[in-house]
C-alpha cells in the first residue's frame, strides 16, 4: 500500500504523497465530486473549449488550451479583418454597412473579451481553486444545502445564456446566410456569413470556400463562447460568494448557542472563524473584482452601442416582412439584454447579500454575549457597511439600475439611428 503523510491545518488537510498521485485525503463533504461537477460542468463545457477552462488532460494533451488559444484567435483574426476591409472599400449599401458594422462591433468586443480572459487564465483557475476548497470543507449538510441553492442559481444562468447565445448564432451562422439572396453582376453566389475583401482571394472556389466557411463557423463558436462563457463564470463566482455568505449569517444566528461550531465552546473563537471567514469572503470577491472588470467594462460599452442595432435590424425586417431575419435578429437583442442582465442581477444580489451580514450582527442575541466578543462585532458591522460590489472598469457599478439604464440608452441611440438613416 502507499504511504499517505497527512497535516492537519486550519483550513484542509495538506497531502504529501510518498508514491502515488493518484490518493486523496477524503473531504468532509461526502458529495464532493459531485457537487463540483455538477457546479462547474457547463463552465467546463464552454470555457474549456476555447482554452480558458483547466481540463484534466495528461502528457502532450496538456498543452491542449495552447492550442485551442491560438485557433480561436486566428479564427477571429481571420473573419474580423478581411470583413472590415469589404465595408470599407467593397460594400457601398448604407444598411449593408450598418449591419456589417453591428457585426464587427461584437465580433470586435468579444475577441478583447477573449484577450482578457486568456491573461486573466491563472487568476481565473486560482478563483476555481478556491471555490473548490469552499466546498471540500463543507462538514455540515445545513451549509451543503444552502450552498447548493445559490450553486443552481449560478447553474441555470450559465445554462440560459448559453442556450440563447447558441441559439440564436446558429440561426445567424446557418439559417440566415442561405435564407438571403446574393446576387454579383447578376450572379448568385454562395453565401458567408462574414464578407470577405474581393482583392485577397476567390472564396467562390472549392475547396476555399469550404474551409472559408469552417473558419467562419468556428469564429461564431467562439464568439458566443467568450459572450456566455464570461456571463456564465460570473455568474458562478458571484452565486458562490453569496451562498458562502448566507454560512456566515447563519453562524452569526447561532453564535451564542454554538451548535454549527465544531468544538468550539469558547464565543471568542467562533466570532474569530466568522471574521477569518468574512475576510475569505472579501478577498475571494476581490479577486473576482480583479478578473471581471474588464469584461464587464467590454460587456457594457458594447451593450450600449451594438443593443441598438439587432433592434434596427428588427424594425427593418419588419418593414420588409423579412421573418427569418427579423425572428434571427429579435434572439440576439434577447440574448444580449440577458447577458447584461446577468451581470447586473449577481452585482445587485452581491451588494445586497454582504450588506445583510452588519445586519444581522446587530439582530442577534448579542447582549448575551461577552463585552470582548460584542466590541470583535464591530469590526464585521464596519467591513458590511462597504458592500461587495461588481464594477465596469472601477467606474460603473453594476446593479439593476444600471441595467435599466442600459436600456433607456440603447433606445436612444436607436431613436438618433432611425433619423440620421431616414
Amino acid at each position: 500500500m502507499p504511504r499517505v503523510h497527512l497535516v492537519q491545518s486550519l483550513t484542509e488537510p495538506v497531502i504529501v504523497n510518498m508514491e502515488s498521485s493518484q490518493d486523496y485525503v477524503i473531504s468532509p463533504n461526502a458529495s464532493y465530486q459531485q457537487d463540483i461537477r455538477y457546479i462547474f460542468k457547463p463552465g467546463n463545457w464552454i470555457l474549456g473549449s476555447i482554452g480558458i477552462w483547466p481540463v484534466a488532460i495528461r502528457g502532450i494533451g496538456r498543452h491542449a488550451f495552447k492550442i485551442a488559444i491560438v485557433l480561436c484567435n486566428f479564427a477571429l483574426a481571420f473573419a474580423i479583418i478581411p470583413c472590415v476591409l469589404h465595408m470599407v472599400y467593397d460594400q457601398k449599401d448604407l444598411n449593408i454597412r450598418l449591419k456589417l458594422f453591428g457585426l464587427l462591433g461584437f465580433c470586435t468586443t468579444a475577441m478583447m473579451k477573449y484577450c482578457v480572459l486568456t491573461i486573466r487564465r491563472p487568476k481565473i483557475l486560482r478563483c476555481i481553486e478556491h471555490v473548490k476548497s469552499d466546498w471540500w470543507q463543507v462538514k455540515f449538510n445545513s451549509d451543503r444545502e444552502v450552498m447548493l441553492k445559490y450553486a443552481t442559481t449560478g447553474r441555470r444562468l450559465s445554462m440560459i445564456s448559453a442556450t440563447s447565445m447558441y441559439i440564436a448564432g446558429f440561426i445567424y451562422h446557418t439559417v440566415l446566410p442561405f435564407c438571403t439572396e446574393h446576387k454579383v453582376d447578376n450572379q448568385t453566389i454562395r453565401p458567408l456569413v462574414y464578407p470577405t475583401y474581393s482583392k485577397f482571394f476567390k472564396t467562390q472556389a472549392s475547396p476555399i470556400y469550404e474551409m472559408v466557411y469552417v473558419a467562419h463557423y468556428l469564429c461564431g463558436y467562439t464568439m458566443y463562447s467568450v459572450t456566455a462563457g464570461s456571463c456564465g463564470l460570473a455568474a458562478i463566482f458571484a452565486t458562490h460568494a453569496c451562498g458562502q455568505i448566507e454560512v456566515i449569517i447563519s453562524r452569526l444566528e447561532d453564535l451564542s448557542r454554538g451548535k454549527s461550531f465544531e468544538q468550539l465552546s469558547d464565543v471568542n473563537q467562533r466570532v474569530a472563524l466568522i471574521v477569518k471567514s468574512h475576510v475569505r469572503i472579501l478577498r475571494f470577491s476581490a479577486a473576482v473584482q480583479e478578473i471581471l472588470q474588464e469584461v464587464c467594462l467590454l460587456e457594457f460599452a458594447s451593450s450600449i452601442f451594438t443593443m441598438c442595432l439587432p433592434e434596427y435590424y428588427c424594425i427593418v425586417d419588419w418593414q420588409d416582412s423579412d421573418t427569418v431575419g427579423l425572428t434571427t435578429y429579435f434572439l440576439l437583442f434577447v440574448s444580449f439584454c440577458f447577458n447584461m442582465y446577468i451581470l447586473c442581477y449577481i452585482g445587485e444580489q452581491l451588494v445586497q447579500k454582504s450588506g445583510q451580514i452588519g445586519t444581522r450582527c446587530f439582530m442577534i442575541r448579542w447582549y448575551q454575549l461577552p463585552v470582548n466578543s460584542i466590541r470583535s462585532l464591530v469590526l464585521v458591522i464596519a467591513m458590511s457597511s462597504h458592500p461587495i460590489k461588481i464594477s465596469a472598469g472601477r467606474m460603473i457599478d453594476l446593479s439593476l439600475a444600471t441595467f435599466g439604464n442600459v436600456l433607456k440608452t440603447s433606445l436612444a441611440y436607436l431613436s438618433f439611428l432611425r433619423t440620421l438613416v431616414v
